[in-house]
């Protein structure tokens, strides 16, 4: 029986979730469906902006993500604190950008004063407004809901887009962060759409390669594409927002795994790891950094990382089992 998404989500557990929403049946999200002949490849196009344009609006910053023919991947970092720092007025600006309001907030946008019972009323829809862009479930919604109209309005038909509520999977540690972008970012090349990251149509990855090729100092924080959550570098104590990785380790990390999936190698690659698989441990001459970059779905249902990980946030859920452990324990071990 599905859980509760609110018994799923808990940013005191981690800011870090992966996400699936997949098409019902024979809708296509985008690509050619090959019984009617009919292409929707610009449907790609309208994911991606829209992701862009929530990420602009919420709290929640994007760190990967996949548009396929039938289903997209995103991998999200809550942002409590940015949201706890924004003023009223900032809030009913960004909820303005995708829904009217009410009519007191339309007011108060506009300059009018309202009266103090008005602007009590007003302060409390701000406060659940401020909860809903630090929601996952929100921007969900936000994501999936127009782009179902869309694509009914194109195709002449009414009724369901997407398969039921969008899959969440939980990613406790920096290995099962790591291993689940990568898995992302990859997915347009098992699935035989591009030959390399580069040329990955509508992912992070050809956004963050194209923009680091114009930037003469790309692992900058200053100089990563603006549209997505940077990569900070290595963890210390005061590391600034973003990826506890370098730009140039992932990069490495990601190319070197997608050649070996390319070429259906199982064996031990290049002796000259990058850096970044060094520091988490994962060890590339097992057969398990492979298999996770193909199937990180399968094995695991919400929460994703190490077992030890693992069992302190089902600790935090008040859950007293989880499936998965088991292969948590196999696949995430450093052991």
């Amino acid at each position: 029986m599905p859980r509760a998404r609110n018994t799923l989500l808990c940013l005191d557990v981690t800011p870090y979730y992966h996400c699936v929403s997949r098409c019902v049946r024979r809708a296509f999200l985008c690509g050619e469906d090959s019984h009617s002949g009919r292409n929707f490849e610009h449907r790609r196009g309208w994911i991606e902006q829209r992701l862009l344009k929530l990420a602009d609006i919420f709290a929640i910053d994007i760190a990967a993500y996949a548009v396929m023919s039938n289903h997209y991947h995103v991998v999200l970092r809550i942002d409590t604190e940015q949201a706890q720092v924004w003023s009223e007025c900032e809030v009913v600006e960004r909820w303005h950008r995708l829904f009217n309001g009410n009519v007191l907030s339309q007011r108060y946008s506009h300059g009018e004063v309202l009266t103090a019972a008005e602007s009590k009323a007003l302060t409390a829809v701000i406060a659940t407004w401020r909860q809903r862009l630090v929601s996952i479930s929100w921007f969900m919604r936000c994501l999936n809901e127009p782009i179902a109209r869309a694509a009914n309005r194109e195709d002449e038909v009414s009724g369901r887009f997407w398969e039921g509520r969008f899959k969440s999977q939980a990613l406790l540690d920096e290995k099962a962060l790591a291993v689940c972008m990568a898995y992302v970012d990859l997915n347009p090349i098992r699935a035989m759409l591009a030959h390399s990251p580069e040329t990955s149509a509508h992912t992070s990855i050809k956004r963050r390669i194209e923009h680091a090729r114009t930037m003469p100092r790309p692992n900058h924080l200053d100089q990563q594409n603006n549209g997505l959550l940077p990569f900070a570098g290595n963890p210390c104590n005061d590391i600034p927002k973003g990826l506890p990785f370098r730009l140039s380790d992932y990069l490495e990390l990601v190319d070197c795994s997608g050649r070996i999936i390319r070429d259906d190698k199982k064996g031990k690659i290049p002796e000259d790891l990058p850096d970044i698989l060094q520091r988490l441990e994962l060890d590339m001459e097992t057969r398990h950094w492979l298999y996770l970059t193909q199937h990180f779905e399968r094995p695991f249902r919400h929460l994703v990382g190490a077992a030890y990980h693992v069992r302190a946030a089902c600790e935090a859920l008040g859950q007293r089992w989880v499936q998965g452990i088991n292969q948590c324990e196999r696949l995430f071990s450093s052991g």
